[in-house]
């Protein structure tokens, strides 16, 4: 049996007897970070993907990057060897054009400030994007391309000066690329955001319009999320009551899980896409203390996280340690130091 992350506050990762595959009818994935890192797929990644479609899961791309429309992306995933049509690809563009659409008359104008992907996710929903404040628009859209630069910051500032209402597609401070971690869309609307003194209603991963919006396009009855960050895709898990997967592709790091709190605990881990096409080992609580998990044991002692026990896989030995770092968290209110322990296990 599968646990189910959502029943139950997590103090421990999930365990699953069956592959992930068969657990879950549709895998959400993330884009950046889980499924490619710029131009260039992520190792393992277009096996993992076949192989789960092979078994008979649905895949489905959920992306906070509102810089490019579906079906470019899919194109992307063709060319990297990952089939996939537009209809399979549901992005934060989409997610702020059904908020805007909602408060807006069909036809409004609508100041953009990003790319390709938030026009035509605004046009789907008989909107008409301008660049100007000069044209007359009902409302501010702001969404991530490399292209923005001061010139458009400056017009979105005006205009939410100006009180227009003001959605931004997402708040991911990084981007993962293929040379590293570059600034992400939070960081454009943090500069609109200081000059105006005004916080935008955003729309994208971990809050609740994306996952309508994935729900709605999707139809998925037991979807699992699968991403790289705790604070979008795993919390988006956690606020949509769904389970969820976190990969240490893109860029979570070992130390930053052992501290999460209790909505950025994902239900499962695993190096990267392969983690799909397994079965999970459980974590269980030892009678005189600690945690066990394939051969590891994990304690907090004095503040600190220990590990003892050999297994044949250290990720095993990171599950017990999670469970050793939340339960102390959650008693304490501080994070266990896991350096050593992590520094065991090859973290």
């Amino acid at each position: 049996m599968t646990e189910t992350a959502t029943t139950v506050r997590r103090t421990a990762p999930g365990g699953s007897e069956q592959p992930l595959t068969e657990a879950y009818d549709t895998a959400l994935l993330d884009l950046d970070g889980v499924v490619y890192a710029g131009p260039d797929a992520i190792e393992h990644a277009v096996d993992s993907l076949a192989a789960a479609r092979e078994a008979g899961m649905r895949l489905a791309y959920v992306t906070n990057n509102a810089s490019r429309p579906p079906r470019v992306v899919a194109a992307h995933l063709s060319e990297l060897g990952v089939p996939a049509e537009p209809a399979d690809v549901i992005n934060s563009a989409q997610a702020a054009a059904r908020v805007l659409a909602e408060k807006l008359p069909a036809g409004a104008k609508v100041l953009l400030v990003g790319g390709l992907g938030l026009e035509e996710a605004l046009a789907e929903r008989g909107l008409v994007a301008v660049r100007s404040l000069a044209e007359e628009p009902l409302a501010v859209v702001q969404g991530f391309d490399a292209s923005v630069g001061w010139t458009h910051l400056a017009e979105a500032s005006y205009a939410v000066q100006a009180g227009l209402p003001w959605v931004a597609s997402n708040t991911d401070v990084t981007v993962p690329t293929a040379r590293g971690i570059a600034p992400g869309n939070g960081m454009l609307v943090a500069a609109v955001r200081a000059a105006t003194g005004v916080e935008p209603e955003v729309a994208g991963k971990p809050l609740p319009p994306m996952h309508r919006e994935t729900a709605l396009r999707t139809g998925a009855k037991r979807p699992l999320v699968v991403g790289d960050r705790l604070d979008t895709d795993i919390e988006g898990a956690f606020n949509g009551g769904v389970d969820s997967l976190l990969v240490f592709t893109g860029v979570t790091t070992a130390a930053q899980l052992l501290a999460a709190p209790a909505e950025h605990r994902p239900t499962y881990l695993a190096a990267d896409l392969r983690g799909l096409l397994t079965g999970h080992a459980p974590v269980t609580a030892r009678p005189g203390g600690g945690f066990s998990c394939g051969g590891f044991v994990a304690s907090a002692q004095d503040g600190v996280l220990r590990l003892e026990g050999v297994g044949a896989d250290r990720w095993d030995g990171l599950r017990a340690l999670c469970a050793a770092a939340w339960t102390a968290l959650d008693a304490d209110g501080e994070p266990a130091d896991g350096r050593k322990a992590l520094a065991e296990l090859g973290f």
